[in-house]
């Protein structure tokens, strides 16, 4: 494990110290709980990004034309 220092913001330093002691868990491993589904978040993300780039793209102003061409608007 690395050592790191990180600054947190007053209010939210409380919050994961009544957290932290609530749950009886160290505030790093909440921070790195934390850094850790934010992560799988954007793992996720990038890969519904590389299923869908070959999707064809259609800008808006195009879209909302064919809406209002085809009734729908």
């Amino acid at each position: 494990m690395k050592r790191s220092t990180i600054y947190f913001e007053e209010e939210l330093h409380m919050a994961l110290k009544i957290k932290s002691a609530e749950i009886s868990r160290p505030v790093s491993e909440l921070v790195n709980e934390a850094v850790r589904d934010s992560l799988l978040e954007d793992s996720d993300d990038l890969e519904s990004f590389r299923e869908r780039e070959k999707e064809p793209v259609v800008d808006f102003e195009s879209f909302v034309s064919k809406l209002k061409k085809d009734g729908k608007l």
